[in-house]
């Protein structure tokens, strides 16, 4: 009796054992099944592109430029007949887009008439670290925040969205997002699409996941590494939308603002197109591409040709970036989208050539570099070992100087890294030259398992010893995990 017990004991539970390992492995193979998204040929196409409206605010008398932005909540379809809770500027769901000028000195008047505690911060924006709008600079309900600097960067498109320190995700799922463009001289010049709405149109791409009473689901799938993903895209919050071309080209300012989402941008009869600009402005040429790699809060602006009375859909493809078993699928990396058809109209009006060369970029240069600084990324929550804190600050730079930062993604997991304050140069990804996409002005870029990045910054002139700026992932839930750090600027 003394020997059978022991043995019946260690049969049940190897044979528990064996029923949980079994069970885990057809769920796990269930969900490995159902992990697949794809609506390509799918879409009606049968919804008019919304085009955020524009808002350059007022003068006042002292000749700033004045922008007032109102968070608030809403109601919105994000899906057909189906009405979703959401929150907004200046509306519902997402805002307008914001322009201003090189050289203006603009305020934004920001009041939060949300449940909680926000931010908003202007992202690809170079300003003073007390108007970043990062998690030191919390709006509190019923509160206004008025941040003012003068505008002292290259044309570009940037956008602003929430940053509050472990709720980043959620605020930005919910809809607080807009696209901030920088107007220059230099590129007024150029002979490139400019009529907003017209031939130069914002496509801001969103992923969501809608449940069947129509409210947001803001958790993370089962397995996901990187967070919520969608099963669905919006673009300007429009599903499955078409947009009418009347001239023979036209300008597309891609933005991911999906919290985790990799989109490969590219059309789906594989035509080629013309990269003019990265997140921080032009390029000095343009590159002829067929697809753009575009992780969470990266930024592209391509020009596109179309024949009279032609269609074409713009998709995001499965990203190409040598991951493959479980990872890839619980990732997203197997799925496929429709995002925007373009339609012809049977006459076009003439658009004036892309011009061979756009601007000179004052890239900063390695050569003036006054150290080497390494930013290892591990796990999903951790920068050199340690996650965000508040109270600390992990690097200290001076006004003016350039620094070389090699960024390394030691986990199995993929992120990117985005840097406040500064367009960087990437100098190399993995030892070799960057690709075309990203040999131009940059504020954040992908970082694959093992891979590694040398960026070369140069700080500008906004010292303060006491207001951080962030370097973080842009993946949002890695971010609000706590993979994120802390550098003030000084004299």
């Amino acid at each position: 009796m003394s020997t059978r017990r022991p043995l019946r004991a260690a049969l049940t539970v190897v044979a528990i054992a064996s029923f949980v390992m079994a069970g885990f492995a057809t769920y796990a193979a269930i969900a490995y099944m159902r992990a697949l998204d794809d609506t390509t040929g799918e879409l009606p196409f049968d919804t008019p592109l919304r085009v955020p409206p524009l808002h350059t605010g007022r003068v006042d008398a002292d000749g700033v430029r004045v922008v007032d932005l109102e968070l608030r909540t809403g109601t919105s379809q994000l899906l057909p007949g189906v009405e979703t809770p959401t929150w907004g500027v200046n509306g519902g769901h997402l805002g307008p887009t914001v322009r201003a000028r090189r050289g203006e000195t603009v305020r934004m008047e920001v009041t939060n008439r949300l449940p909680e505690t926000t931010t908003l911060h202007w992202h690809g924006m170079s300003l003073p670290a007390v108007a970043d709008g990062g998690p030191h600079a919390p709006i509190r309900p019923g509160a206004t925040w008025s941040p003012t600097w003068v505008i002292d960067q290259p044309a570009a498109s940037l956008w602003y969205h929430p940053h509050p320190h472990g709720r980043t995700t959620e605020h930005v799922q919910r809809g607080v997002v807009g696209m901030f463009i920088v107007d220059d001289d230099v590129a007024d010049a150029l002979a490139l699409p400019d009529t907003y709405g017209v031939d130069d149109v914002p496509v801001i791409v969103q992923d969501v996941r809608v449940d069947s009473g129509g409210t947001l689901d803001l958790g993370s799938p089962m397995f996901s590494s990187l967070g919520p993903l969608g099963d669905q895209l919006l673009v300007n919050g429009t599903h499955a939308p078409y947009f009418d071309v009347t001239t023979t080209i036209v300008r597309l300012r891609l933005l991911n603002a999906s919290p985790g989402r990799i989109h490969d941008f590219g059309f789906d009869d594989d035509r080629s197109f013309d990269l003019i600009a990265t997140d921080g402005g032009l390029l000095d040429a343009p590159y002829v591409l067929d697809r753009i790699l575009l992780s969470p809060g990266e930024r592209a602006e391509i020009v596109v040709a179309v024949a009279p009375g032609e269609s074409t859909v713009l998709r995001s493809t499965p990203p190409r970036l040598g991951i493959g078993g479980f990872e890839a699928r619980f990732s997203g990396l197997h799925d496929r989208f429709d995002v925007l058809e373009l339609r012809a109209a049977s006459e076009l009006a003439a658009s004036a050539p892309v011009p061979e060369r756009l601007v000179e970029w004052d890239a900063p240069d390695p050569g003036a570099s006054v150290g080497t600084h390494v930013f290892a990324l591990q796990g999903r929550s951790r920068i050199n070992g340690r996650r965000m804190d508040m109270d600390r600050i992990d690097h200290v730079a001076r006004v003016g100087t350039t620094e070389i930062w090699e960024v390394r993604n030691d986990s199995g997991t993929i992120h990117n890294i985005h840097v406040h304050e500064v367009q960087f140069r990437v100098l190399d990804i993995d030892g070799a030259s960057p690709p075309p996409e990203l040999r131009g002005p940059k504020d954040t870029v992908l970082l694959p398992p093992r891979s590694s990045a040398r960026l070369v910054l140069r700080f500008g002139e906004h010292a303060d010893p006491s207001t951080p700026y962030m370097v973080h992932c842009h993946i949002l839930r890695h971010e609000d995990d706590g993979m994120m750090a802390q550098f003030t600027v000084v004299e």
